[in-house]
């Protein structure tokens, strides 16, 4: 037993039917994207955004930020978990993905909770430093374009209070990062990031087998 077991799309079936607690809202809108292009693989998994939400709960976080909102499952799922008075500024460098996620947040009753910010997100993570200070937030979720990763890791840590979690997904990248043939600028950044991760003793780290790579980053 002490290797990684293979995931079968019966495990899969398996592991939903005795773990997975999707209501109707969430359901409906994993449904409403699925009808957009390349929409099925681009949103995280239902499982992902269950154990987003665990997290932020773990944290007692009252502050997530989120870089790459798409149309808000893994946002209303960190939302939900919020304590009252606790935010998550999701950012997106496009006003439509938002708008979609946003009757879904008010059915749920969390768009109060939610702060949305359109544009660059170089520019946008720049501007919260600017505005708030480093160290304020207690989660930040990373799901955005890839080839940018390195840097918006970096960028985290300057905004994630000491103890803090930075997670990031897609950091096995459909398997790429170990093909020695994927060599295309996402993939190596995603490379980039993960020897990064490696080595940076700013942290304690955990890369998990689920999904696409999910790696969990405490700042010391």
């Amino acid at each position: 037993m002490g290797e990684q077991i293979g995931t079968t799309d019966r495990l899969i079936e398996y592991v939903r039917r005795v773990s997975l607690r999707e209501d109707e809202i969430l359901r409906d809108l994993r449904a409403e994207t699925a009808r957009l292009p390349a929409g099925r693989h681009l949103q995280v998994m239902p499982e992902e955004g269950q154990f987003l939400g665990m997290l932020v709960g773990l944290l007692a976080a009252k502050r997530v930020l989120e870089i790459g909102t798409f149309t808000g499952y893994s946002t209303l799922s960190m939302a939900r978990a919020l304590p009252p008075g606790g935010r998550v500024v999701t950012c997106d460098v496009s006003a439509k993905w938002p708008a979609i996620a946003e009757p879904f947040w008010q059915r749920a009753g969390v768009a109060d909770r939610i702060e949305v910010r359109v544009g660059d997100a170089i520019e946008t993570l720049a501007g919260l430093r600017t505005e708030q200070g480093g160290g304020r937030f207690d989660l930040v979720f990373i799901d955005a374009d890839k080839v940018n990763y390195p840097w918006y890791y970096e960028e985290a840590m300057l905004l994630t209070r000491p103890d803090g979690l930075i997670v990031i997904d897609n950091t096995l990248f459909l398997g790429k990062v170990a093909d020695p043939d994927s060599n295309d600028e996402d993939t190596l950044a995603i490379r980039k990031l993960n020897s990064m991760l490696r080595d940076d003793d700013r942290v304690e780290l955990s890369l998990i087998v689920m999904a696409d790579g999910i790696t969990l980053a405490r700042k010391k």
